[in-house]
């Protein structure tokens, strides 16, 4: 009999919006008739860099700050998998910055989800990029994703969800799903997870979140008018959530995949031209 992959238990507080962001996106899987087989989940540092322990898939755990560009260099590997990566404000807002605005930039038909607690959670809860001012003497501003992405011309889906609205989040999940699935591009997804034991924003969370789809009028194709939007929300004190943007733009991999030339990941290793190139390859090297 075939052995598989035995997930862990999540070693997060009781409480934590992790657990939601987990059963989400396994219903998601699951509603989407994704076999575990044809799924990475890719994670970075920090609490939510667990993740895929506790997940039955293929799963790998990136170096701090780089799990975007291992998920993108997956993908194009083998773009026949779902790729999914996941991490903390802390991975992806700090040293993982600059990954996330080439990602942007780039376009790669990958899931990112970041669960933003606001405050390095693994460590004590320490002020991350995404605190506010005065957060345990955190002098800087808050970093605001959705209106980075939004900034950068070729993002083509742009979302944020809350742990504690379960139904909302596995619509956008969903959304985010067949976006990557389709070819159309990166699906970026943060995800607002309290942590209760440093940093509890549950309850202020809750009051503060404003779903921007709730307005029939507002049109997520429109990304000047969803800058503005998310901008005004934001000066009201507010927290915009929903599907902020959708767009079109090439995937990376459409543009940089050659029919000519078979992924890495299927291609034949016993083929002899293989061994044959390889050898070449070699021996140019050795001079």
């Amino acid at each position: 009999m075939t052995k598989t992959f035995t997930p862990g238990r999540p070693i997060w507080c009781a409480g934590c919006g992790d657990f939601a962001v987990q059963g989400i996106l396994e219903k998601a899987l699951d509603s989407s008739g994704i076999l575990r087989h044809k799924f990475m989940l890719l994670t970075g540092i920090g609490c939510a860099g667990t993740i895929q322990n506790n997940v039955h898939c293929y799963g790998y755990h990136a170096l701090h700050g780089r799990v975007l560009p291992t998920a993108v260099g997956a993908k194009l590997s083998n773009p026949e998998l779902t790729i999914i990566a996941a991490g903390g404000d802390g991975d992806g807002y700090a040293i993982g910055a600059g990954h996330l605005i080439h990602s942007f930039k780039s376009n790669p038909s990958i899931l990112y989800i970041v669960m933003n607690n606001s405050n390095y959670g693994l460590t004590k809860g320490q002020p991350s990029p995404t605190s506010p001012t005065g957060y345990r003497s955190n002098v800087e501003g808050d970093l605001d994703a959705i209106l980075l992405g939004l900034s950068i011309s070729s993002t083509t889906f742009l979302a944020r969800g809350f742990s504690g609205h379960p139904e909302q989040l596995e619509k956008l999940m969903m959304a985010a799903l067949e976006h990557t699935e389709a070819g159309k591009g990166l699906a970026f997804l943060e995800v607002l997870s309290p942590c209760v034991t440093y940093y509890d924003t549950h309850r202020e969370w809750r009051f503060r979140v404003l779903d921007v789809n709730d307005d029939e009028s507002y049109d997520p194709g429109d990304r000047a008018k969803a800058f503005q939007k998310v901008t005004e929300i934001i000066g009201e004190g507010k927290i915009p959530i929903g599907l902020i943007y959708k767009g079109e733009f090439p995937s990376l991999e459409s543009l940089i995949l050659s029919s000519d030339h078979t992924p890495a990941a299927l291609q034949d290793i016993e083929s002899p031209a293989i061994k044959e190139d390889y050898l070449k390859t070699m021996n140019a090297f050795l001079g």
